[in-house]
């Protein structure tokens, strides 16, 4: 008996050829005007990621597991690894801006400063932190008012 391929509906069909188009379309668009450039950076970008940060943020988080492993606290990781991944996803996005070294460029093309984006990067990093610890103090609370008394 024939295997059926394992297609989706039609609808995930057209949104997955939809995409497929706008990728396309934007790729053309930015290669028209310097190819080599734009394919170097991308090259580049994809060497940086894969064997300097790569490394770097899975040596970062063996360190928070195996310290929450050692005081047992191994089902905290999400509560530093969530906000810790966007912090880090916004320092790499706006990288060039929170550094500074976009500062020349930035203020010709928009007539304004790159000095408030490190401050605010880490005002966000720190509002990501502390909910992040807020959400964990209600867990831990709301866990130790569950338990039944320890025995005497």
């Amino acid at each position: 008996m024939p295997r059926r391929l394992p297609v989706g509906s039609p609808f995930q069909l057209l949104l997955l050829a939809s995409s497929f188009a706008l990728a396309a379309y934007a790729g053309v668009r930015l290669l028209a005007g310097d190819w080599f450039g734009v394919a170097l950076w991308l090259v580049g970008a994809a060497l940086l990621h894969d064997f300097v940060l790569l490394p770097l943020y899975t040596v970062a988080d063996r360190a928070v597991v195996q310290g929450l492993d050692a005081t047992r606290h191994r089902d905290w990781t999400p509560y530093v690894r969530v906000p810790a991944a966007l912090s880090g996803l916004l320092l790499l996005v706006w990288f060039p801006l929170i550094s500074g070294t976009a500062d020349r460029r930035y203020q010709l093309a928009t007539g304004q400063s790159t000095d408030p984006y490190l401050g605010r990067w880490l005002l966000i990093s720190a509002v990501l932190f502390g909910g992040s610890a807020l959400l964990l103090a209600l867990r831990v609370r709301r866990a130790t008012k569950h338990r039944p008394p320890a025995d005497h």
